[in-house]
């Protein structure tokens, strides 16, 4: 290997952070990029609610094509965390007018999006009633 250059199997990136995984302190057998060298255990730890609240937005960015607008809810499951993320749908004139939709992201224990569903969709200016 020439001096500058990085060695894949060390450095194994989360699909939508930036950070290697040596930061996250956990690599499974094969390594989450498929590289066989990594023989240490990957530990069940959940990742924290701020980081969950980011990788639902990111991932649920990518996959959609929209930048969400915020995360309405979080809660722990079993299985990782659940997340509620308020979408633009459709931007209208007023901006009251524009089409809003929560969808809920289901993410692993790593904060991998495993699911998502649109639930709502709503005009901006509207209110719950309640």
């Amino acid at each position: 290997m020439a001096v500058g250059e990085e060695d894949e199997t060390e450095r194994v990136r989360h699909p939508s952070s930036k950070k290697p995984a040596k930061e996250t302190a956990w690599k499974t057998s094969t390594g989450r990029a498929g590289s066989p060298t990594s023989e240490k255990k990957q530990t069940s730890r959940r990742v924290s609610a701020p980081r969950a609240i980011r990788y639902a937005a990111e991932q649920l960015q990518e996959l959609l094509g929209r930048a969400p607008e915020s995360v309405s809810a979080l809660k722990p499951t079993e299985d990782g965390w659940q997340a509620d993320v308020e979408v633009l749908e459709l931007e209208r004139v007023p901006g009251t007018t524009s089409v809003m939709a929560s969808y809920r992201v289901m993410l692993d224990k790593e904060g991998e999006l495993v699911a998502y569903e649109r639930i709502r969709r709503y005009t901006r200016g509207q209110i719950d009633r309640g």
